[in-house]
């Protein structure tokens, strides 16, 4: 079997190593630990990370767009809004793009954030902002349909044992 210990692979039989510089087609090297992970999100899994890296850019934008409202006497309310605003945002994308890459462990933040989303969604019924209420709640609902879909979890599960192994 060989073995590569720098540009030169070696070529093993038993205890016995011959340097070669030839390395045929069947051989492969171990994946590294930082390697992608093998396999694609299913397209359930692909919409749900859209909506949710669309919702994280959103509060990154909306967070931004308050700090014109910065004035002496309301500095506090306004960079704790804007920081909390654009951390949150970032948190989602970081954990969109972790989906995307079937980490399973970035399921459960972002179905409490669409849980999150839902409550808002909730309070925001009635009036002039149903609308925005409606809309939120579909989001909220389908990225959790989304994560939790069959393909989904086929998915991420297939790239935990693979990961495992």
């Amino acid at each position: 079997m060989p073995r590569v210990t720098g540009p030169v692979a070696q070529e093993c039989s038993g205890e016995r190593c011959v340097p070669s510089v030839f390395v045929s087609s069947s051989d492969h090297l171990e994946p590294s630990a930082s390697s992608e992970r093998p396999g694609r999100a299913p397209l359930p899994l692909l919409v749900a990370v859209s909506l949710v890296g669309v919702e994280g850019a959103a509060l990154v934008v909306y967070g931004l767009v308050q700090l014109p409202a910065l004035t002496a006497a309301k500095a506090t309310m306004v960079l704790t809004s804007t920081l909390f605003f654009v951390v949150y945002g970032a948190a989602l994308c970081f954990f969109a793009w972790q989906l995307h890459r079937l980490r399973s462990w970035t399921r459960a933040p972002v179905a409490l954030a669409q849980l999150i989303q839902l409550g808002v969604a909730w309070s925001f019924r009635g009036g002039t902002t149903t609308a925005l209420a409606a809309a939120l709640a579909v989001v909220a609902i389908a990225v959790i349909a989304g994560v939790f879909h069959p393909e989904s979890l086929r998915a991420v599960e297939g790239a935990d044992a693979d990961s495992e192994e």
